[in-house]
């Protein structure tokens, strides 16, 4: 079972910084980026994104975001139950992870404000997503 475990958390430590890369060549990771891919520029003449093309963009979003906060979830608490931060680590992950396609599709239907709670949010999950990998990786191989 360790060995599944472990190809799991490496999965995870492959698929955090390529999340990153694809977004920042889809929609961007920056605020400047992100509302010219979602509503244009005019000065550039680039067309505002469709709202079909962000529906199932954000959709899919919904569905990697689900897959590995599930994933991730069970096998931390599996293997940290007894640590201390547990609760608390599991928690911001999940509400940063939810937050992430709330704050998009609310950037796109109602105030380009949101873009910044999106990134803060999008950076966040990922950077405790992150650590829980690596928390999981030495419980399982290296602590005692």
């Amino acid at each position: 079972m360790s060995s599944l475990l472990n190809g799991l958390l490496i999965f995870i430590l492959l698929y955090l910084p390529l999340d990153l890369f694809v977004k920042s060549h889809t929609i961007g990771i920056t605020i400047g980026a992100i509302q010219t891919t979602l509503f244009g520029n005019a000065d550039e003449f680039l067309d505002p994104m469709n709202k079909s093309v962000f529906l199932e963009f954000v959709h899919m979003q919904i569905f990697f975001l689900m897959m590995l906060v599930l994933t991730l979830s069970a096998v931390y608490i599996r293997l940290l139950h007894h640590k201390t931060n547990t609760i608390l680590s599991m928690n911001l992950f999940i509400l940063f992870a939810l937050l992430t396609p709330i704050t998009l599709t609310a950037t796109y239907f109602y105030s380009d404000q949101f873009t910044t709670i999106y990134l803060a949010s999008f950076f966040a999950w990922h950077a405790i997503a992150l650590l829980m990998t690596l928390r999981s990786l030495w419980e399982l191989n290296l602590a005692a």
